[in-house]
Protein backbone atom coordinates (compact mmCIF):
# COMPACT_ATOMS: atom_id res chain seq x y z
CA UNK A 1 0.00 0.00 0.00
CA UNK A 2 1.58 3.43 -0.89
CA UNK A 3 2.42 6.23 1.99
CA UNK A 4 -0.65 8.38 0.08
CA UNK A 5 -3.02 5.50 0.76
CA UNK A 6 -1.97 5.55 4.09
CA UNK A 7 -2.40 8.97 5.05
CA UNK A 8 -5.95 8.65 3.27
CA UNK A 9 -6.92 6.24 5.52
CA UNK A 10 -5.59 7.93 8.52
CA UNK A 11 -7.69 10.99 7.78
CA UNK A 12 -11.05 9.31 7.32
CA UNK A 13 -10.43 7.19 10.30
CA UNK A 14 -9.82 10.11 12.21
CA UNK A 15 -12.94 11.56 11.38
CA UNK A 16 -14.71 9.37 11.95
CA UNK A 17 -15.57 9.87 15.38
CA UNK A 18 -16.14 13.42 15.11
CA UNK A 19 -18.75 12.21 12.51
CA UNK A 20 -20.23 9.38 14.83
CA UNK A 21 -22.12 11.83 16.85
CA UNK A 22 -23.77 13.89 14.10
CA UNK A 23 -24.47 10.91 11.36
CA UNK A 24 -28.22 10.36 12.01
CA UNK A 25 -28.79 14.35 12.24
CA UNK A 26 -26.93 14.50 8.73
CA UNK A 27 -29.26 12.11 7.03
CA UNK A 28 -32.43 13.45 8.40
CA UNK A 29 -31.56 16.78 6.92
CA UNK A 30 -30.24 16.49 4.25
CA UNK A 31 -31.03 12.90 2.86
CA UNK A 32 -30.81 14.86 -0.79
CA UNK A 33 -27.22 14.90 -0.23
CA UNK A 34 -24.63 17.47 -0.74
CA UNK A 35 -22.74 18.88 -4.08
CA UNK A 36 -19.68 19.24 -2.21
CA UNK A 37 -19.40 15.90 -0.37
CA UNK A 38 -16.78 13.60 -2.26
CA UNK A 39 -15.32 10.25 -0.72
CA UNK A 40 -12.35 8.71 -1.52
CA UNK A 41 -12.39 4.91 -3.34
CA UNK A 42 -9.80 2.58 -3.95
CA UNK A 43 -9.69 -0.69 -5.63
CA UNK A 44 -10.34 -3.70 -3.34
CA UNK A 45 -7.07 -5.21 -4.76
CA UNK A 46 -5.02 -2.45 -3.49
CA UNK A 47 -6.80 -2.86 0.15
CA UNK A 48 -6.06 -7.08 -0.15
CA UNK A 49 -2.38 -7.05 -1.01
CA UNK A 50 -0.43 -9.21 1.57
CA UNK A 51 1.48 -5.77 3.20
CA UNK A 52 -1.87 -4.21 4.05
CA UNK A 53 -3.60 -4.50 6.98
CA UNK A 54 -3.40 -2.94 10.75
CA UNK A 55 0.20 -3.78 12.24
CA UNK A 56 2.56 -2.51 14.94
CA UNK A 57 5.59 -1.55 13.57
CA UNK A 58 9.11 -1.10 15.52
CA UNK A 59 12.34 0.10 13.94
CA UNK A 60 15.61 -1.99 13.51
CA UNK A 61 18.60 -2.22 13.03
CA UNK A 62 21.39 -5.11 11.34
CA UNK A 63 24.30 -5.73 14.12
CA UNK A 64 26.61 -8.35 14.37
CA UNK A 65 25.42 -11.15 15.97
CA UNK A 66 27.75 -11.05 18.79
CA UNK A 67 30.39 -8.14 20.06
CA UNK A 68 33.43 -8.83 21.83
CA UNK A 69 34.37 -5.06 24.11
CA UNK A 70 38.31 -5.57 25.66
CA UNK A 71 38.86 -3.91 28.62
CA UNK A 72 42.09 -2.82 29.44
CA UNK A 73 43.73 -3.00 33.12
CA UNK A 74 43.60 0.17 34.64
CA UNK A 75 47.44 -0.48 36.07
CA UNK A 76 48.78 -1.82 33.07
CA UNK A 77 50.08 0.19 30.33
CA UNK A 78 49.65 -0.51 26.53
CA UNK A 79 53.28 -1.74 25.06
CA UNK A 80 52.15 -2.25 21.51
CA UNK A 81 49.13 -2.05 19.10
CA UNK A 82 49.00 -4.66 16.56
CA UNK A 83 45.81 -4.17 14.84
CA UNK A 84 43.92 -0.36 13.70
CA UNK A 85 40.08 -0.21 13.40
CA UNK A 86 38.75 -1.45 10.38
CA UNK A 87 41.10 -4.45 10.39
CA UNK A 88 39.87 -7.80 10.27
CA UNK A 89 41.25 -10.26 12.73
CA UNK A 90 40.60 -14.13 13.22
CA UNK A 91 40.45 -15.75 16.72
CA UNK A 92 43.57 -15.83 18.33
CA UNK A 93 45.14 -13.06 16.30
CA UNK A 94 46.82 -10.45 18.57
CA UNK A 95 45.50 -7.02 18.97
CA UNK A 96 47.56 -5.70 22.00
CA UNK A 97 50.64 -6.37 24.38
CA UNK A 98 50.92 -5.33 28.03
CA UNK A 99 54.30 -3.70 28.93
CA UNK A 100 55.95 -6.30 31.09
CA UNK A 101 58.92 -4.69 32.87
CA UNK A 102 57.71 -3.85 36.19
CA UNK A 103 55.81 -7.30 36.41
CA UNK A 104 58.63 -9.16 34.94
CA UNK A 105 61.23 -7.23 38.21
CA UNK A 106 58.39 -8.28 40.67
CA UNK A 107 58.92 -11.67 39.37
CA UNK A 108 62.40 -11.86 40.29
CA UNK A 109 62.63 -10.33 43.93
CA UNK A 110 59.30 -12.73 44.29
CA UNK A 111 62.15 -15.67 43.43
CA UNK A 112 64.66 -14.21 45.55
CA UNK A 113 62.58 -13.87 48.55
CA UNK A 114 61.11 -17.65 48.07
CA UNK A 115 65.12 -18.50 48.08
CA UNK A 116 65.35 -16.71 51.03
CA UNK A 117 62.70 -18.81 52.85
CA UNK A 118 63.71 -21.70 51.68
CA UNK A 119 66.85 -20.84 53.38
CA UNK A 120 65.59 -19.79 56.84
CA UNK A 121 63.73 -23.30 56.77
CA UNK A 122 67.34 -25.17 55.92
CA UNK A 123 68.67 -23.01 58.72
CA UNK A 124 65.81 -23.95 61.19
CA UNK A 125 66.47 -27.74 60.60
CA UNK A 126 69.69 -27.45 61.52
CA UNK A 127 69.46 -25.77 64.43
CA UNK A 128 66.80 -28.13 65.75
CA UNK A 129 68.93 -31.22 64.69
CA UNK A 130 71.53 -29.23 67.12
CA UNK A 131 68.97 -28.27 69.38
CA UNK A 132 68.26 -32.19 69.71
CA UNK A 133 71.80 -33.23 70.14
CA UNK A 134 72.36 -31.16 73.25
CA UNK A 135 69.18 -31.77 74.98
CA UNK A 136 69.89 -35.53 75.15
CA UNK A 137 73.12 -34.92 77.60
CA UNK A 138 71.94 -32.16 79.01
CA UNK A 139 70.40 -32.07 82.40
CA UNK A 140 66.77 -32.52 83.58
CA UNK A 141 66.46 -29.10 84.33
CA UNK A 142 68.13 -27.86 80.81
CA UNK A 143 65.89 -30.26 78.46
CA UNK A 144 62.46 -28.30 79.32
CA UNK A 145 64.57 -24.96 77.46
CA UNK A 146 65.57 -27.00 74.60
CA UNK A 147 62.55 -28.40 74.07
CA UNK A 148 60.87 -24.86 74.05
CA UNK A 149 63.55 -23.69 71.61
CA UNK A 150 63.11 -26.92 69.14
CA UNK A 151 59.46 -26.06 69.52
CA UNK A 152 59.72 -22.63 68.69
CA UNK A 153 62.20 -23.83 65.74
CA UNK A 154 59.45 -25.63 64.42
CA UNK A 155 56.49 -23.08 64.40
CA UNK A 156 58.73 -21.19 62.23
CA UNK A 157 59.74 -23.82 59.81
CA UNK A 158 55.83 -24.38 59.32
CA UNK A 159 54.85 -20.20 59.42
CA UNK A 160 58.16 -20.28 56.35
CA UNK A 161 56.33 -23.15 55.02
CA UNK A 162 53.07 -21.09 54.77
CA UNK A 163 54.60 -17.70 53.04
CA UNK A 164 56.40 -20.20 50.59
CA UNK A 165 53.09 -21.16 49.59
CA UNK A 166 51.68 -17.79 49.41
CA UNK A 167 54.84 -16.72 47.24
CA UNK A 168 54.86 -19.35 45.13
CA UNK A 169 50.66 -18.59 44.09
CA UNK A 170 51.81 -14.63 43.83
CA UNK A 171 54.51 -15.78 41.43
CA UNK A 172 52.17 -17.82 39.68
CA UNK A 173 49.84 -14.84 39.26
CA UNK A 174 52.57 -12.39 37.90
CA UNK A 175 53.56 -15.43 35.64
CA UNK A 176 50.44 -16.08 34.13
CA UNK A 177 50.40 -11.86 33.62
CA UNK A 178 53.40 -11.91 31.88
CA UNK A 179 52.31 -14.87 29.70
CA UNK A 180 48.88 -12.93 28.83
CA UNK A 181 50.63 -9.96 28.42
CA UNK A 182 49.81 -9.98 24.05
CA UNK A 183 45.54 -9.92 24.26
CA UNK A 184 44.21 -12.00 21.48
CA UNK A 185 40.52 -11.34 19.59
CA UNK A 186 38.23 -13.96 20.68
CA UNK A 187 36.53 -14.35 17.90
CA UNK A 188 36.31 -13.53 14.22
CA UNK A 189 35.43 -10.15 13.36
CA UNK A 190 36.48 -6.78 12.45
CA UNK A 191 38.32 -3.96 14.87
CA UNK A 192 35.27 -1.55 15.57
CA UNK A 193 36.80 0.81 18.02
CA UNK A 194 39.73 1.23 19.73
CA UNK A 195 40.11 3.74 22.63
CA UNK A 196 42.74 5.82 23.17
CA UNK A 197 41.46 7.90 26.09
CA UNK A 198 42.77 7.04 29.07
CA UNK A 199 40.87 9.33 31.23
CA UNK A 200 37.83 8.25 30.20
CA UNK A 201 34.55 9.13 32.50
CA UNK A 202 32.94 5.89 32.79
CA UNK A 203 30.66 8.28 34.80
CA UNK A 204 29.85 10.08 31.37
CA UNK A 205 27.75 6.92 30.39
CA UNK A 206 30.15 6.01 27.40
CA UNK A 207 31.32 2.88 26.05
CA UNK A 208 34.63 2.57 28.66
CA UNK A 209 35.86 -0.28 27.01
CA UNK A 210 39.57 0.01 25.56
CA UNK A 211 38.35 -2.05 22.54
CA UNK A 212 35.71 -3.62 20.53
CA UNK A 213 35.48 -6.40 17.88
CA UNK A 214 32.14 -7.14 16.03
CA UNK A 215 31.89 -10.71 15.16
CA UNK A 216 31.46 -11.45 10.67
CA UNK A 217 29.23 -14.30 9.48
CA UNK A 218 25.63 -14.47 10.67
CA UNK A 219 23.95 -11.14 11.75
CA UNK A 220 20.92 -10.49 14.38
CA UNK A 221 18.72 -7.68 14.55
CA UNK A 222 18.51 -4.72 17.16
CA UNK A 223 15.31 -3.18 17.66
CA UNK A 224 13.86 -1.07 19.98
CA UNK A 225 10.35 -0.44 21.91
CA UNK A 226 8.86 1.88 24.16
CA UNK A 227 8.02 0.89 28.02
CA UNK A 228 4.28 1.99 25.90
CA UNK A 229 4.29 -0.91 23.98
CA UNK A 230 6.41 -3.40 25.81
CA UNK A 231 4.43 -5.61 27.23
CA UNK A 232 3.33 -6.64 23.61
CA UNK A 233 6.26 -8.22 22.29
CA UNK A 234 7.55 -11.74 24.67
CA UNK A 235 10.30 -13.72 23.66
CA UNK A 236 9.95 -16.60 21.14
CA UNK A 237 7.64 -14.74 19.37
CA UNK A 238 7.93 -14.82 15.48
CA UNK A 239 8.51 -11.59 13.63
CA UNK A 240 8.86 -10.37 9.91
CA UNK A 241 11.10 -8.03 9.23
CA UNK A 242 10.45 -5.48 5.76
CA UNK A 243 13.04 -3.54 4.15
CA UNK A 244 12.50 -0.35 4.04
CA UNK A 245 13.38 0.77 0.93
CA UNK A 246 11.51 -2.53 -1.04
CA UNK A 247 8.37 -3.37 2.05
CA UNK A 248 7.92 -6.39 -0.70
CA UNK A 249 11.59 -7.51 0.72
CA UNK A 250 11.04 -9.61 3.78
CA UNK A 251 12.69 -11.69 6.26
CA UNK A 252 11.31 -13.83 9.31
CA UNK A 253 13.14 -14.53 12.89
CA UNK A 254 12.48 -14.83 16.06
CA UNK A 255 12.64 -12.44 19.45
CA UNK A 256 15.73 -13.90 21.66
CA UNK A 257 15.78 -11.04 24.12
CA UNK A 258 14.15 -8.38 25.29
CA UNK A 259 16.18 -6.06 27.44
CA UNK A 260 14.41 -4.06 30.08
CA UNK A 261 17.10 -4.65 32.61
CA UNK A 262 18.72 -1.40 30.41
CA UNK A 263 17.21 1.79 28.62
CA UNK A 264 18.35 2.56 25.23
CA UNK A 265 20.65 5.53 25.16
CA UNK A 266 20.11 8.13 22.77
CA UNK A 267 20.49 11.93 23.07
CA UNK A 268 18.49 12.71 20.02
CA UNK A 269 14.90 14.16 21.90
CA UNK A 270 13.48 13.69 18.50
CA UNK A 271 13.55 10.06 18.05
CA UNK A 272 11.49 10.03 21.13
CA UNK A 273 7.87 8.10 21.66
CA UNK A 274 5.88 10.77 23.55
CA UNK A 275 2.20 9.82 25.65
CA UNK A 276 -0.09 11.89 26.98
CA UNK A 277 0.00 11.54 30.60
CA UNK A 278 -2.27 13.81 33.41
CA UNK A 279 0.94 16.07 33.57
CA UNK A 280 1.10 16.09 29.63
CA UNK A 281 3.00 14.90 27.06
CA UNK A 282 5.26 12.88 28.77
CA UNK A 283 8.14 10.79 26.84
CA UNK A 284 8.60 7.05 27.37
CA UNK A 285 11.75 5.05 27.84
CA UNK A 286 13.18 2.90 25.38
CA UNK A 287 14.22 -0.58 25.39
CA UNK A 288 16.33 -3.00 23.38
CA UNK A 289 15.06 -6.02 21.97
CA UNK A 290 17.06 -8.68 20.04
CA UNK A 291 15.53 -10.66 16.92
CA UNK A 292 17.36 -14.41 15.62
CA UNK A 293 16.73 -14.38 11.95
CA UNK A 294 16.34 -17.48 10.06
CA UNK A 295 17.88 -16.29 7.22
CA UNK A 296 20.64 -13.69 6.60
CA UNK A 297 20.58 -13.41 2.83
CA UNK A 298 20.56 -9.98 1.38
CA UNK A 299 21.36 -8.49 4.82
CA UNK A 300 24.14 -5.87 4.90
CA UNK A 301 25.49 -4.71 8.80
CA UNK A 302 24.13 -1.59 9.43
CA UNK A 303 21.25 -2.00 7.69
CA UNK A 304 17.52 -0.65 9.01
CA UNK A 305 14.42 -2.42 8.87
CA UNK A 306 10.76 -2.28 10.13
CA UNK A 307 9.67 -5.33 12.57
CA UNK A 308 6.11 -6.55 12.91
CA UNK A 309 4.91 -9.30 14.60
CA UNK A 310 4.25 -12.23 12.29
CA UNK A 311 0.62 -12.75 12.20
CA UNK A 312 0.28 -14.49 9.11
CA UNK A 313 0.57 -11.35 6.98
CA UNK A 314 2.30 -12.43 4.18
CA UNK A 315 0.43 -16.16 3.65
CA UNK A 316 -0.99 -16.01 0.39
CA UNK A 317 -4.36 -16.36 0.52
CA UNK A 318 -7.16 -17.70 -2.04
CA UNK A 319 -9.71 -15.44 -2.82
CA UNK A 320 -10.37 -11.82 -1.78
CA UNK A 321 -9.90 -11.25 2.11
CA UNK A 322 -10.66 -7.81 3.61
CA UNK A 323 -10.36 -5.75 6.36
CA UNK A 324 -12.99 -5.97 9.07
CA UNK A 325 -13.22 -2.29 9.45
CA UNK A 326 -14.39 -1.69 5.74
CA UNK A 327 -16.97 -4.37 6.45
CA UNK A 328 -20.33 -2.59 7.78
CA UNK A 329 -22.35 -5.61 9.80
CA UNK A 330 -25.97 -4.58 10.69
CA UNK A 331 -27.78 -8.05 12.02
CA UNK A 332 -27.69 -10.59 9.70
CA UNK A 333 -27.04 -8.07 6.73
CA UNK A 334 -23.21 -7.25 5.99
CA UNK A 335 -22.62 -4.42 3.29
CA UNK A 336 -19.48 -2.37 2.18
CA UNK A 337 -19.70 1.42 0.28
CA UNK A 338 -18.71 0.62 -3.33
CA UNK A 339 -18.18 2.91 -6.13
CA UNK A 340 -21.28 2.32 -8.86
CA UNK A 341 -20.56 2.78 -12.80
CA UNK A 342 -21.64 6.49 -12.63
CA UNK A 343 -19.26 7.28 -9.87
CA UNK A 344 -21.92 6.99 -6.44
CA UNK A 345 -21.29 5.68 -3.65
CA UNK A 346 -24.07 2.19 -2.82
CA UNK A 347 -24.59 -0.18 -0.05
CA UNK A 348 -22.96 -3.40 -1.71
CA UNK A 349 -24.05 -6.47 -0.09
CA UNK A 350 -21.58 -8.82 0.55
CA UNK A 351 -21.30 -12.89 1.94
CA UNK A 352 -18.81 -13.06 4.14
CA UNK A 353 -16.91 -16.89 5.06
CA UNK A 354 -14.21 -17.17 7.57
CA UNK A 355 -12.59 -14.93 9.66
CA UNK A 356 -8.58 -14.34 10.36
CA UNK A 357 -8.26 -12.66 13.88
CA UNK A 358 -4.66 -12.41 13.74
CA UNK A 359 -5.27 -10.25 10.58
CA UNK A 360 -8.67 -8.81 11.61
CA UNK A 361 -9.79 -10.13 7.89
CA UNK A 362 -12.95 -11.30 6.57
CA UNK A 363 -13.56 -14.19 3.65
CA UNK A 364 -15.44 -12.53 0.90
CA UNK A 365 -17.23 -15.22 -0.71
CA UNK A 366 -19.54 -13.29 -2.48
CA UNK A 367 -20.56 -9.62 -3.66
CA UNK A 368 -16.91 -7.83 -4.45
CA UNK A 369 -14.78 -8.36 -6.91
CA UNK A 370 -10.51 -7.25 -6.77
CA UNK A 371 -11.56 -4.41 -9.49
CA UNK A 372 -14.56 -2.73 -7.31
CA UNK A 373 -14.25 0.38 -5.77
CA UNK A 374 -14.73 0.78 -1.76
CA UNK A 375 -14.43 3.65 0.72
CA UNK A 376 -14.11 3.66 5.02
CA UNK A 377 -17.27 3.19 5.99
CA UNK A 378 -17.43 6.71 8.38
CA UNK A 379 -20.66 7.34 9.61
CA UNK A 380 -22.44 10.03 8.08
CA UNK A 381 -22.08 8.24 4.65
CA UNK A 382 -25.12 8.23 1.97
CA UNK A 383 -26.13 6.38 -1.21
CA UNK A 384 -25.11 9.01 -3.95
CA UNK A 385 -22.25 10.56 -2.53
CA UNK A 386 -19.57 11.22 -5.22
CA UNK A 387 -16.79 8.71 -4.91
CA UNK A 388 -13.29 9.90 -6.06
CA UNK A 389 -9.87 7.99 -6.67
CA UNK A 390 -7.66 11.36 -6.10
CA UNK A 391 -7.66 12.13 -2.51
CA UNK A 392 -6.96 15.80 -3.10
CA UNK A 393 -10.53 15.92 -4.91
CA UNK A 394 -11.91 15.61 -1.23
CA UNK A 395 -13.21 18.26 0.61
CA UNK A 396 -12.74 17.99 4.23
CA UNK A 397 -14.46 21.39 5.48
CA UNK A 398 -17.72 19.98 3.61
CA UNK A 399 -21.08 19.25 5.80
CA UNK A 400 -19.95 15.16 5.49
CA UNK A 401 -17.02 15.77 7.39
CA UNK A 402 -18.34 18.89 9.85
CA UNK A 403 -21.53 17.42 11.05
CA UNK A 404 -23.33 19.17 13.92
CA UNK A 405 -27.03 19.53 14.94
CA UNK A 406 -29.30 19.25 18.01
CA UNK A 407 -29.10 14.91 17.55
CA UNK A 408 -25.33 15.42 17.35
CA UNK A 409 -22.55 16.84 16.57
CA UNK A 410 -20.23 18.10 19.64
CA UNK A 411 -23.14 18.43 21.53
CA UNK A 412 -24.68 15.32 20.91
CA UNK A 413 -21.53 13.19 22.36
CA UNK A 414 -20.73 12.10 25.51
CA UNK A 415 -17.75 13.37 27.08
CA UNK A 416 -15.82 10.32 26.34
CA UNK A 417 -16.96 10.44 22.40
CA UNK A 418 -15.78 14.59 22.83
CA UNK A 419 -12.46 14.00 23.75
CA UNK A 420 -11.50 11.06 21.46
CA UNK A 421 -13.05 13.42 18.63
CA UNK A 422 -11.12 15.95 19.42
CA UNK A 423 -7.98 14.15 20.21
CA UNK A 424 -7.83 13.18 16.43
CA UNK A 425 -9.30 16.65 15.09
CA UNK A 426 -5.87 17.85 16.48
CA UNK A 427 -4.10 14.99 14.68
CA UNK A 428 -2.92 13.14 17.61
CA UNK A 429 -3.01 8.78 17.61
CA UNK A 430 -3.11 6.85 20.45
CA UNK A 431 -0.08 5.35 21.75
CA UNK A 432 -0.89 2.77 23.04
CA UNK A 433 -1.29 0.23 19.88
CA UNK A 434 -5.23 -0.33 20.72
CA UNK A 435 -7.75 -0.52 18.01
CA UNK A 436 -10.87 1.45 18.97
CA UNK A 437 -14.13 -0.36 18.40
CA UNK A 438 -15.31 2.51 16.60
CA UNK A 439 -12.75 1.34 13.49
CA UNK A 440 -10.48 3.82 14.16
CA UNK A 441 -6.82 2.89 12.66
CA UNK A 442 -3.73 3.20 15.00
CA UNK A 443 -0.15 4.35 13.74
CA UNK A 444 2.69 2.10 15.55
CA UNK A 445 5.88 2.31 15.00
CA UNK A 446 9.52 3.20 17.25
CA UNK A 447 11.90 5.28 15.83
CA UNK A 448 14.88 6.78 16.69
CA UNK A 449 16.66 9.75 15.44
CA UNK A 450 19.54 7.14 15.01
CA UNK A 451 17.94 5.64 12.48
CA UNK A 452 16.46 8.41 10.49
CA UNK A 453 20.35 9.11 9.62
CA UNK A 454 20.81 5.50 8.43
CA UNK A 455 22.69 5.34 5.18
CA UNK A 456 20.55 2.98 3.87
CA UNK A 457 17.00 4.95 4.32
CA UNK A 458 18.66 8.61 3.58
CA UNK A 459 14.84 9.72 2.56
CA UNK A 460 14.30 13.19 1.22
CA UNK A 461 13.13 16.38 3.22
CA UNK A 462 10.25 16.06 0.83
CA UNK A 463 9.59 12.52 1.98
CA UNK A 464 10.28 12.70 5.18
CA UNK A 465 7.61 15.89 5.29
CA UNK A 466 5.43 13.31 3.54
CA UNK A 467 5.50 10.61 6.40
CA UNK A 468 5.22 13.30 8.91
CA UNK A 469 1.85 14.60 7.12
CA UNK A 470 0.45 10.25 7.03
CA UNK A 471 1.23 10.20 10.34
CA UNK A 472 -1.15 12.71 10.90
CA UNK A 473 1.43 14.51 14.09
CA UNK A 474 2.85 11.40 15.17
CA UNK A 475 5.54 11.89 17.54
CA UNK A 476 6.80 8.24 17.29
CA UNK A 477 3.86 6.57 18.39
CA UNK A 478 3.29 4.00 15.78
CA UNK A 479 3.36 3.03 12.06
CA UNK A 480 0.33 1.87 10.11
CA UNK A 481 1.38 -1.74 8.07
CA UNK A 482 1.58 -1.28 4.35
Amino acid sequence: MSKKKIGIIIVVAAVLVAAAGGGAWYLKENSGGNSADKVYVESVASLTSSASGVQNRYSGVVEAQESWKVNKEAEREIKEVFVEEGDMVEEGDPLFEYDMDDVKAELKQAELDLEGMQNEITDAQTQITQLTKERNSASSDEKYQYTADIQEKENSIKQTEYNIESKKAEMEKKQETIDNAVVTSKLAGVVKSINNNSSNDIMSGEDSSYMTVLAVGDFRIKGTVSETNVQMLSEEQPVLLRSRVDEEQTWTGTISKIDTQNEESGNNEEGGVYYESGSGMEKATKYPFYVTLDSTEGLMMGQHLFIELDQGQTAEKEGIWLFEGYIVQEEETSYVWTADAGNKLEKRIVELGEYDENMGQYEILSGLTEEDLIAFPMEGLYEGVTAVTNAEEVDYTSPLYNQEGEEGGEEGMDSEEGEEAQMFEDGEVPSDGEVPSDGEMPIEDEFSGEEDSSSEDEFSEEEDSSIDDESQGDNGGGKLAQ
